[in-house]
């Protein structure tokens, strides 16, 4: 059975690019070049029309010419022409008879072991389907008009007998990151031909052959590129509207905030904060506290009651599991699943310098400070204290903070023995293999991988340094891993099931019914399917939309609307989260299979106040790191925190 996949490309080219230039001596009126015979278009041109390479142009500018062939070669053949579409076949041979004639070009120097037929043969049908197929869809552009056309580029891989059929996705995995890499992504006929050739020749000899179809298709408006980082971080004027002033107080919160404190945040005008903090007011979504400063309005907000110091419970009320979100979506996904709910806000004031009043006499201003927030409840027999990260910004500063906050959970419910770190992520996608590709929705539940020496389920790279070779990366990092894997072992034991038995997805449809009928401004709801989209940045400016790869016969098909476990570590570090080269590289060398905003402080005052169990789940919202605000954010919250009950749930209950 063929493996497909679709990807969409979109290349914008300069006038003066060095490929243009490159080609120029080739273009001629009408865009058609001479020679007649097979032809290949290119993009970018400077006229109008897409103009044509014929096999000896291609044969030229990969440097061939006639003479004897070597032992080893990759050898290029014309399949079949129609009026909008061309077929070749690229094969790794022993031998190639040469007939003498102008037919055939063969390679010398660098490029030797390559070989261009002109002319179609007639042995060319394959004796097997193929193994695996991927297909492009590239926008040409005219450099002149700038009028987009499609074309499709359709790529089928045959691999050598020797290769084990569950190596071959993987193969043709790398093989399409590096044909498509922003260093040398190619942008016209001639350089994509070229680059299957010598990537064929040098750098995969388990791929025997390959077959490209280059289809045109219509002529369509150019893809738009979404975004991926926080617009803030890219240095990008973001516009004030209610719902980012409402985003900023959910991200403080516990902690209040003031209007200085949002205008600042952006850059904003104090008269239009408080206008959109007023309107929002109105909504019954926000209310004021003292010092100037506003915080939300949770969802049974007369219910929650505000202390000094948290109340003394009975040893039997004392909770044994903390569940530790950073935003404020996951905090209300985590809640769905507790019962007998009652939640506590403290608050905290510290004095600010002395201000000199016109009158002479001097006020001395207060603020609040670091404010926590514990829910507590229970799953079947456990005790249950849930907590929200006050947080704004993803600094460093932030990060530390909210290790603090960790630390003075942990004093303040000192019987917690299980920590879990539930909230969205983002996902590491597989572009060929659909048994390890991670979508939307999914969970991924951190778990060392299975052969390394050192056990990690969470690395923080803080630092990456470029090494002298192309690729050469190194990264600094920190690994960090739980005394005990009983959580994990619980994991991998409900992932063996999931083809019998999904418990999670009970308690998921059980929490979507209790939050939707209380929250209003976050939908909780599974999004279309068809917005799931996969997206490779290509250098700055361009993108390639990838489709999700198909199961092979024999795998098992995933249920529809169902969130599928992976197990695997969780990465973070903002720069190799959001740089799509650096990502794939540190991706493959620690075998993350997500990413999130940097938790290692969290995680090293969990391991630093001596708790033996901890877990880091990630519902994935996006593939980058979850911190954009997306409409997959909640339901990817609400699916962790399922994952979470059906974990808790697999848990024997305290003996206290």
């Amino acid at each position: 059975m063929i493996e497909s996949m679709k990807v969409t490309a979109t290349s914008r080219f300069s006038p003066n690019a060095a490929r243009d230039q490159l080609f120029e001596p080739l273009i001629l009126e009408g865009g058609v070049a001479q020679g007649g015979g097979d032809s290949y278009g290119r993009v970018g041109s400077r006229r109008p029309d897409l103009c044509r390479l014929t096999t000896s142009h291609l044969a030229l500018c990969c440097g061939l010419a006639m003479g004897e062939p070597p032992a080893d070669q990759i050898v290029m053949t014309p399949k079949c022409k129609t009026s909008n579409s061309t077929t070749l076949i690229i094969e790794r041979k022993s031998k190639v008879a040469v007939n003498g004639d102008s037919s055939t070009h063969v390679a010398g120097g660098d490029h030797k072991g390559i070989v261009i037929n002109k002319t179609a043969q007639s042995d060319l049908t394959a004796d097997i389907p193929a193994h695996l197929s991927l297909e492009f869809r590239v926008f040409l552009v005219s450099a002149q008009t700038g009028k987009h056309t499609q074309e499709s580029r359709l790529l089928q891989f045959w691999f050598i007998a020797s290769l084990p059929d569950w190596q071959q996705p993987h193969v043709a995995q790398e093989f399409f990151k590096e044909l498509v890499s922003p260093q040398e992504f190619p942008r016209d006929y001639v350089g994509f031909i070229k680059k299957l050739m010598k990537l064929m020749q040098h750098r995969y000899p388990g791929i025997r052959r390959l077959e490209i179809e280059l289809r045109q298709l219509e002529a369509v408006a150019p893809p738009t590129r979404p975004l991926s980082a926080d617009d803030s971080i890219l240095g990008q004027k973001v516009d004030l509207t209610e719902e980012k002033v409402l985003e900023l107080i959910e991200s403080a919160y516990p902690n209040p905030i003031t209007i200085q404190d949002i205008a600042n945040a952006h850059g904003w005008e104090i008269e239009l904060v408080a206008t959109c903090i007023e309107q929002l007011q109105n909504k019954g979504l926000v209310k004021p506290l003292e010092h100037g400063a506003f915080t939300r309005v949770g969802q049974a907000d007369s219910e929650i009651q505000i202390v000094k110091q948290m109340p003394k419970m009975v040893s039997s009320k004392q909770p044994t599991i903390a569940v530790i979100t950073a935003q404020y979506c996951e905090k209300l996904a985590v809640d769905a699943m507790l019962e007998n709910k009652e939640t506590f806000v403290r608050y905290t004031t510290v004095g600010l310098p002395a201000v000199q009043l016109s009158d002479g006499t001097f006020y001395k201003p207060t603020r609040f400070g670091e404010s926590n927030v514990y829910t507590l409840g229970n799953i079947g027999a456990h005790r249950i204290v849930s907590t929200k990260l006050p947080s704004v910004g993803h600094t460093r500063e932030a990060m530390t903070a909210a290790g603090n906050t960790t630390t003075r959970l942990l004093g303040t419910f000192q019987k917690v023995d299980y920590v879990f770190l539930v909230g969205v992520g983002g996902g590491v996608p597989h572009y060929t293999d659909y048994s390890k590709h991670v979508r939307l929705g999914d969970v991924v539940v951190s778990h060392p991988t299975g052969n390394e020496k050192k056990k990690s389920v969470y690395t923080y790279c803080g630092f990456v340094k470029c090494g002298d070779g192309e690729g050469d990366f190194e990264f600094e990092t920190k690994e960090y891993c739980p005394n005990s894997l009983l959580l994990q072992e619980i994991a991998a034991q409900l992932k063996s099931q999931e083809e019998q038995s999904v418990p999670w997805m009970r308690y998921l449809n059980e929490g979507l019914k209790g939050i939707t009928s209380n929250e209003l401004e976050h939908d909780f709801t599974r999004p279309d399917s068809d917005s799931d989209k996969l997206f490779m940045s290509i250098g700055e400016r361009d993108i390639i939309e990838v489709a999700h790869p198909s199961p092979a016969e024999g795998v098992s098909k995933r249920q529809e609307g169902c969130p599928r476990i992976h197990l695997g570590p969780i990465a973070s570090g903002r720069k190799v989260a959001r740089e799509d080269m650096l990502r794939q590289i540190f991706s493959a060398k620690y075998g993350a299979l997500a990413y999130d905003c940097e938790f290692d402080a969290v995680i090293e005052s969990v391991q630093g106040n001596c708790r033996d169990n901890f877990a880091v789940l990630r519902g994935i919202s996006d593939y980058k790191d979850g911190a954009r605000r997306s409409e997959w954010q909640p339901y990817a919250a609400l699916a962790a925190a399922s994952v979470m009950k059906a974990m808790i749930s697999g848990l024997e209950a305290s003996s206290d």
